[in-house]
């Protein structure tokens, strides 16, 4: 009740379906409720045949309280829906049919071993079968505990973040072994352009990878897209090829340009609706 006190003055609708059989409704919407919302605003009490979710509500009838909010205490709800309550039904029916016929051949299939078909039938073979049974569910087992994980003591914490410190350690030490051996052996039958070309595509890589490693997930999108854009300054390339003789460069370079601009002008725009997210408007 005060969780809907609190969201009472935001709210411009209220649907209420509250009925315990036998018993009066239970009066969830309260005159104080009422009172703070929005002038305009509706409550539709569907609970109005037994007095009601709303302190306010009149059955069958609808009013406006005195600051102009409309409660609603029809009980013929269906009748005043008829063409939607007779969507409703009968999409039921033809679900039920559907039950009826699994191999869609039109024919009957009365499966009284099916929950719903066996709820739904009152008489079978001349014998009268409500009320049926209560439906067959199946149990579920009951999950053991999980045991509670050890707490460790601030010792057993160090040691653990010693001991990945040298197994990581370890391993980049080993991948840089390695990868300096196989740029050594590549340096050896290699000319020497390559290979200046080479460490610079190997130490762009690292960092690429050492860089985004430490963005937040959230962040890769509007990294990757300004990304992107900078790295279109092979734009230049392409626009001094523009001049060129040959029609196919000419036509080449064009492409080029085109491309590079969607990178560049798309990289941007993309990486401003991004960080736009995670601002405060």
């Amino acid at each position: 009740m005060a969780k809907f006190r609190e969201l009472a003055p935001d709210i411009d609708i209220v649907i209420t379906t509250a009925l315990i059989p036998g018993r009066p409704a239970p009066k969830l919407w309260t005159k104080d409720m009422v009172e703070m919302m929005k002038p305009g605003s509706v409550v539709i009490d569907l609970a109005a045949e037994r007095g009601g979710n709303c302190d306010l509500t009149v059955m069958d009838e609808k009013i406006v309280s005195d600051n102009g909010v409309t409660i609603i205490g029809y009980t013929d709800f269906p009748s005043r829906m008829a063409a939607q309550a007779s969507t409703l039904y009968s999409n039921n029916i033809r679900h039920m049919l559907a039950d009826l016929t699994p191999d869609k051949d039109g024919v009957i299939n009365h499966n009284m071993e099916d929950d719903v078909i066996r709820g739904a039938t009152v008489a079978h073979q001349g014998e009268i079968t409500f009320p049926p049974p209560p439906p067959k569910v199946a149990a579920i087992a009951v999950q053991k505990p999980k045991p509670k994980a050890k707490e460790l003591t601030p010792e057993e914490i160090r040691a653990n973040e010693v001991a990945a410190f040298k197994t990581q350690t370890r391993n980049q030490v080993g991948l840089l072994a390695v990868g300096g051996g196989l740029l050594l052996l590549a340096g050896m039958f290699t000319p020497a352009s390559f290979m200046s070309h080479f460490i610079v595509f190997v130490l762009a890589c690292y960092v690429g990878f050492q860089v985004i490693w430490n963005v937040a997930h959230s962040l890769h999108t509007p990294l990757m897209a300004v990304t992107n854009a900078i790295s279109s300054i092979i734009i230049l390339g392409a626009l001094l090829q523009i001049g060129s003789s040959s029609v196919l460069v000419v036509i080449l370079a064009g492409l080029s340009v085109l491309m590079a601009g969607i990178n560049i002008f798309g990289g941007f725009m993309v990486t401003r609706r991004m960080l736009a997210m995670f601002q405060k408007s």
